[in-house]
């Protein structure tokens, strides 16, 4: 009986990175074909402007006249001189430390708990709790539930209790700025990452609770800890970074609320400042300067959440 020669796949080991890439690409190439809508437009709208933006910091630039390099000027300004950007920093970092993990825990909670209802309840829960996110009035609701005046429901309530003698100026009042805005901001986080977590949830296979059981899973939090989430990572690193991003992106909730600046400026952050700058100043070279030093706080805390990840389930 003759031999036939068997051809031997190629290992990865046997050819550079560059060339396993490209071997898988040809391989795969009608599902890149099928992206490659999506990764032309996160080009041109992502990393193009993120890159513009990182020159752009290194300039003086007003839109009117040709850009003028200062280097690193934008950003020694920034730093040593502009005291008003180190109060938004210290404002944006209280905001994210406490709405980031708290509206992602929020989400995932509330998606586990409506996973629960039966299926025509759980629908009609799940479009209760996504309503803030999407609805234009969430700030009205909030604007008229704590109105200056003895018209707003809080201040109607308090008064006729004879908690108060006089109206709350609540969004002028520095004690209570920062609390309200942050109620208002978990308000209206169950946003996209909330229905991600559903589907996540929803897409669980069945028979890995069974062997769960019969492996010595005792509890829901032990089956939560050892299947759900390790089940739904992805989603649950989608989720992480639509929480970074929101967290450090309140500056719309907080003018809507508390008008532009803030009294006293005790809400005021990044995306004000740079707000401020790009939008009333047309100081572009170092507006730019502010965004890019946001981009890399929001990627760090990205690649720290990603980290923290990894470690689900094990």
């Amino acid at each position: 009986m003759s031999e036939k020669t068997v051809k031997r796949p190629v290992a990865r080991k046997d050819m550079s990175k560059l060339q396993w890439t490209l071997k898988e690409m040809r391989r795969n190439y009608i599902g890149y074909i099928f992206i490659l809508p999506f990764m032309f437009i996160f080009f041109l709208f992502t990393i193009v402007p993120v890159a513009l933006s990182s020159v752009v910091s290194l300039t003086d630039f007003n839109l009117l006249e040709w850009p003028n390099f200062v280097f690193m000027d934008n950003y020694i300004r920034l730093f040593l001189d502009d005291d008003l950007f180190i109060t938004a920093v210290k404002n944006t970092i209280i905001f994210a430390v406490i709405t980031g993990p708290s509206s992602y825990l929020l989400s995932l909670f509330t998606a586990w708990f409506i996973n629960e209802l039966p299926p025509k309840v759980r629908a009609v829960i799940t479009l209760i709790f996504y309503a803030p996110s999407i609805s234009g009035g969430a700030t009205m609701i909030w604007t008229t539930l704590f109105a200056n005046d003895s018209y707003g429901w809080m201040n109607g309530w308090l008064l006729k209790l004879g908690l108060i003698q006089e109206p709350i100026l609540w969004f002028q009042n520095t004690t209570y700025i920062v609390p309200l805005c942050i109620m208002v901001s978990l308000w209206t986080s169950l946003g996209t990452s909330f229905l991600a977590f559903i589907a996540g949830l929803q897409g669980i296979n069945r028979s890995l609770f069974e062997a769960g059981s019969m492996d010595g899973i005792k509890n829901r939090w032990q089956e939560l800890w050892y299947i759900t989430l390790p089940s739904m990572k992805d989603q649950l690193m989608f989720g992480a970074v639509m929480a970074i991003t929101g967290a450090f992106g309140y500056g719309g909730i907080v003018t809507s609320l508390c008008g532009f600046p803030s009294t006293d400026y005790v809400a005021y952050t990044i995306s004000h400042h740079l707000d401020d700058y790009g939008g009333s100043r047309y100081e572009i070279g170092y507006a730019s300067a502010i965004s890019f030093v946001l981009f890399l706080m929001m990627m760090g805390c990205n690649l720290l959440i990603q980290k923290l990840l990894r470690k689900v389930g094990q």
